[in-house]
């Protein structure tokens, strides 16, 4: 495939599950060799909007494709050629890794079977513990071995959901150095995380909240257009501090982080009019800063809740 080319590209998806809008109006466009962070509040559609990509769902709106296929007409070849890794682990406990590699082999009816199982555990580095049963395996080896498996029929696309929910940061580092290789492969990666760590690993992103897509493009981008204003105040008391700048014009946001505490706001000048008497007091020290990526996340959820009530 095209190193430009649209892995996926699909316009005005919507899912309703009963009076429940889950997905409205989903557009989304990825390359080849592209890290794509899905990021919202759970039960913000994220799950919904990926398996409708993967052809596990049909959208009850919307139009587009996924790998060249239509994502309505055309699902079967879809699944042929993408890795899905549910968010819980979904393999067989009472089996070792190298027999749930096998099992999934023969789902795909993969030739060679031997060899490509004994390549996927060297790649993964699960030969040495090939014989073990995979429920006594910890949470960054069933994570290792879910990615083993859902990389056995070499898909040109991953959907990983909320992959490293639970595992120890080494692990989830390891992960990531691993989807990062793969990324440079040409393998397309959509994957949703609650991590903000893991968001900025990702080459682009996408927020959503209550079923819609709010924002997306590069970190960068997403901090820019957010216009948020982030001010960073420490000090003894800042917890005092906090209560008086809640509800105040143009302050959004008091976050307590450690000793300091992030004071944002949408609107700069009407937050710098509201926080000026505040920053006379003694004890306190200002500092216009950066806002960070939850900073960002955050605001951008607040604004949906305002627009819906």
């Amino acid at each position: 495939m095209d190193a430009h080319a649209n892995v996926i590209d699909v316009r005005g998806l919507s899912k309703r599950f009963g009076d429940k809008v889950a997905v409205k109006d989903f557009d989304l466009r990825v390359q080849a060799g592209e890290i794509f962070g899905f990021l919202g509040p759970n039960g913000s559609g994220k799950t919904t909007a990926m398996r409708m990509l993967c052809g596990l769902l049909t959208p009850d709106g919307g139009s587009g494709t996924c790998l060249g296929y239509d994502i309505i007409r055309e699902t079967l070849e879809i699944k042929r050629h993408v890795g899905y890794m549910t968010q819980r682990f979904s393999l067989y406990e009472d089996l070792s890794i190298e027999e749930n590699l096998d099992f999934i082999a023969r789902m795909y009816g993969l030739k060679n079977r031997k060899a490509v199982v004994s390549g996927s555990l060297e790649r993964l580095k699960l030969t040495e513990r090939r014989k073990q049963l995979a429920g006594t395996l910890s949470g960054g080896w069933k994570q290792r071995l879910a990615l083993a498996a859902c990389m056995l029929h070499e898909p040109r696309l991953l959907l990983l959901d909320e992959p490293t929910a639970g595992v120890d940061p080494k692990a989830r580092r390891t992960f990531w150095e691993e989807i990062h290789q793969l990324a440079a492969q040409g393998i397309a990666t959509l994957v949703s995380t609650h991590y903000m760590d893991e968001a900025e690993r990702c080459h682009k992103l996408a927020y959503i909240a209550y079923g819609k897509l709010l924002t997306h493009g590069t970190v960068s981008e997403v901090m820019e257009g957010a216009r948020l204003t982030t001010w960073v105040v420490s000090g003894a008391g800042v917890v005092e501090l906090a209560r008086q700048l809640h509800g105040l014009p143009g302050v959004e946001q008091v976050v307590a982080f450690g000793n300091t505490l992030h004071v944002s706001g949408t609107d700069a000048e009407q937050l710098q009019n509201s926080i000026t008497p505040l920053r006379m007091l003694p004890g306190y020290n200002w500092m216009l800063a950066k806002p960070s990526l939850e900073d960002v996340f955050i605001s951008l959820m607040g604004a949906t809740q305002d627009s819906l009530s």
